[in-house]
């Protein structure tokens, strides 16, 4: 199945991004892709949102959803963008959606790991997860999904990895800094190469976010790539049988002798 990234710099208007979202699933549709990756904060950009936060919440998650299902219909393409969910509490989740080809919601992913590092603290604003794991089917692919600083987490990869999925789908407004590309790059890589699993990940480009949208194969060799395109789309075949022969010859989910026990603890 062919899967895209695509990597922009989300505005403060939910209708605007939208709209760049709809330029982007056009292309990956070219491409020949049945779904497309998009970035964290796909639906608005913290930093550029004029309003309340919490009142612009409140108002843009359900028309976020409900015209990204429209476009993923239309275009006949499944969708992956993140946003902010309502929590009824005074901060939101940092939520991920997955949409199928026909608009139907498949299921939602809230941030779990909150960036509280590099003197940066989410969790002022952001309000972490609290209901484990998501794995969607898409096509002949089980997904599953992470958000940024999860990707920190070798835990959470694994922990998806035991639900079987094929592919790894990480949003990303991945910050600037010091050795941050870096970092990125081999985060990436090894979560791919101790899974045995391919990996997506959509980057925001912009002044502060790096965007570096890949994709990776089991082996952790991209096999699509942009580096700081302000607005692009990276497109490859992702393969069960490319999972099948990695398998074959680093059978690491099979060697390996300590089994992970899941369990999420209450966020600090």
């Amino acid at each position: 199945m062919k899967v895209s990234v695509g990597q922009f710099t989300p505005g403060g208007d939910v209708a605007e991004n939208i709209t760049t979202m709809r330029r982007l699933a056009e292309q990956a549709k070219s491409d020949g892709s049945e779904l497309i990756l998009f970035p964290e904060e796909a639906m608005f950009s913290v930093a550029k949102v004029d309003s309340d936060f919490r009142a612009a919440v409140d108002a843009g998650w359900s028309i976020f959803v409900q015209q990204l299902s429209f476009v993923a219909a239309e275009l006949k393409i499944a969708m992956i963008a993140g946003g902010y969910e309502s929590s009824g509490e005074e901060r939101p989740y940092n939520t991920l959606v997955a949409i199928d080809a026909s608009g139907a919601i498949l299921g939602t992913y809230r941030k779990l790991h909150l960036y509280d590092a590099f003197s940066y603290q989410e969790s002022k604003r952001i309000l972490p997860g609290d209901g484990g794991l998501t794995v969607v089917r898409i096509g002949e692919l089980k997904v599953g999904m992470m958000t940024c600083y999860d990707v920190r987490f070798p835990e959470l990869a694994r922990a998806l990895a035991e639900q079987e999925v094929d592919l790894l789908c990480v949003a990303a407004a991945w910050f600037k800094g010091e050795h941050k590309i870096d970092h990125w790059e081999t985060l990436l890589k090894a979560r791919a190469i101790e899974n045995t699993c391919w990996v997506a990940a959509a980057g925001t480009t912009s002044e502060h976010c790096i965007g570096h949208s890949v994709i990776l194969d089991p082996m952790g060799v991209p096999t699509a790539f942009l580096n700081e395109e302000p607005e692009g789309v990276a497109s490859s075949e992702v393969t069960m049988k490319r999972i099948a022969e990695v398998r074959e010859f680093l059978p690491v989910l099979k060697n390996r002798r300590i089994k992970s026990v899941r369990e999420i603890v209450p966020a600090h």
